[in-house]
């Protein structure tokens, strides 16, 4: 799915306020937890990223959440390019220096999913790729 500009600007600010950008220390992730009130919103992104994961409802005593996680090679080519082109010093720098962050520690995983991504483009599937035949 092509987001619409309005639908990248609600992804960027949706994570600029409340996302969480990270990794498990062998690739980066973004997590984003609100309240179940806001289920439709989760819905809304998995309906815009659907290789993108929604844990939830959990309950820990009085709190109710979803849990909305990209990861991986599904960061790198489906959300983080979003963030890049909308995130900067100007608009928002602790959300600029917590992404450049996650992307200098995860530098070398965000290189290798980008030439597979690029890989796949130009020769076919990812089992295309492996096996080294083009289309």
């Amino acid at each position: 799915m092509t987001l619409s500009p309005f639908d990248q600007g609600l992804v960027a600010g949706i994570l600029i306020g409340q996302g969480s950008f990270g990794g498990d220390g062998k690739q980066p992730q973004i997590t984003l937890r609100l309240h179940v009130r806001h289920e439709a919103l989760f819905r809304w992104l998995m309906e815009r990223f659907p290789r993108t994961k929604l844990y939830g409802p959990y309950h820990h005593g009085d709190r109710s959440y979803f849990q909305w996680m990209a990861r991986g090679k599904v960061l790198v080519t489906d959300v983080l390019p979003v963030l890049e082109e909308a995130v900067t010093p100007e608009l928002d720098a602790y959300a600029a220096e917590r992404l450049s962050e996650m992307t200098t520690k995860y530098a070398e995983f965000i290189a290798r999913a980008r030439e597979a991504e690029e890989r796949i483009r130009e020769f076919g599937t990812h089992e295309d790729v492996s096996r080294g035949f083009p289309r």
